[in-house]
């Protein structure tokens, strides 16, 4: 007789069937990694699409790296905290590997202007959120990855530095210029 609960006993509250879940992935169950990958991945994936929208290949090999970390670190999940944070930062860590290995590290030397950072937000709340996706898309990659690591997933320009390997003061100008070349882009649209 088995001595681990279904992931499917009807009894299990939502934590236990997550704990009993993650448990039979630890002890190497293909149907509860199956059942996990489908649980977690279409949330994964929208985080990937958010750095890596042109190129399904590379979203979907980052997806498949995140998931093999995933799975390969799982027995030092604590279970603190909320799972999907887990995964969510075991995600971003993936891109911004791979962001480290192929995206080329520009020097600049242009100062920071307080006036770049400034966007009114007036012509922005016109805007579907779908549409403003399509613009940050837009991007030049550093510039994309540095505004997504900032404002969507709340990393701080020493984190994002670290992340890219690149100094504090090139992740501030990344970020201003994305935030220049946003402003002009939604300016030109509602003209």
């Amino acid at each position: 007789m088995s001595n681990h609960f279904s992931t499917s006993d009807r009894s299990l509250s939502p934590q236990d069937e997550l704990t009993v879940l993650i448990r039979d992935c630890i002890a190497l169950s293909r149907n509860a990694q199956k059942k996990l990958y489908e649980r977690y991945s279409p949330e994964a994936y929208g985080t990937i699409k958010k750095f890596i929208h042109n190129n399904e290949q590379v979203a979907k090999e980052i997806l498949n790296d995140s998931f093999f970390k995933v799975f390969k670190d799982l027995h030092q999940y604590s279970f603190q905290g909320a799972f999907e944070g887990w995964i969510r930062r075991i995600v971003v860590n993936t891109i911004s590997d791979h962001m480290r290995k192929n995206v080329k590290k520009e020097r600049l030397t242009r100062e920071v202007q307080p006036e770049d950072a400034y966007i009114n937000s007036e012509p922005v709340e016109n805007l579907s959120h779908k549409e403003l996706l399509k613009i940050i898309e837009t991007l030049p990659d550093a510039q994309r990855d540095v505004f997504n690591l900032f404002v969507f997933e709340n990393y701080s320009h020493k984190e994002i530095a670290k992340l890219l390997n690149i100094q504090q003061g090139t992740c501030r100008w990344h970020l201003n210029e994305a935030r220049r070349r946003l402003k002009e882009k939604i300016n030109s649209l509602i003209r």
